[in-house]
């Protein structure tokens, strides 16, 4: 997961979940009073300011002499300052899992559903076209629906 975060004169700084360490990742379970890792990745799905402002934090750690205590971390105007992102390679996780259960179902309208969703997740939307391209699902793409609309 991609989380950005956008300064005072528009530059983006980009932090990538994959980049940090297990003991990182253990260090913001910790700060976030022992939350697991899956449920921060939820929490960072939905924009939780907590989940964002922690993987800041784990990342400014590492530049920073004196770690600075996690309750006294702060990122005003959070809400436009912030935002997480998922990957091309988490779209085709996501994709893949759903193919696996709606094979079983022989339909397409759990893939159908969910698109919309993964698209505002992503950090480029046109991964999740590519990833069900790969999937061999391609007659989903937002490409086809819009020629065949």
């Amino acid at each position: 997961m991609i989380v950005t975060y956008t300064q005072d004169d528009g530059t983006t700084e980009r932090f990538d979940t994959d980049d940090l360490s297990a003991l990182e990742a253990a260090a913001i379970e910790d700060a976030m009073d022992d939350v697991p890792w899956r449920v921060i990745e939820n929490r960072l799905q939905v924009q939780d300011p907590t989940a964002l402002r922690a993987i800041v934090w784990a990342f400014r750690c590492r530049d920073q002499a004196e770690r600075v205590r996690f309750a006294d971390f702060d990122v005003p105007g959070w809400r436009r300052r912030l935002r997480a992102r998922i990957t091309r390679e988490e779209i085709s996780d996501a994709l893949t899992n759903i193919m696996r259960e709606a094979l079983a179902k022989s339909e397409d309208s759990m893939i159908d559903a969910v698109t919309p969703h993964l698209r505002k997740l992503a950090e480029n939307p046109d991964d999740v076209d590519r990833c069900l391209d790969d999937l061999g699902k391609g007659h989903l793409t937002r490409r086809e629906k819009a020629s065949a609309a």
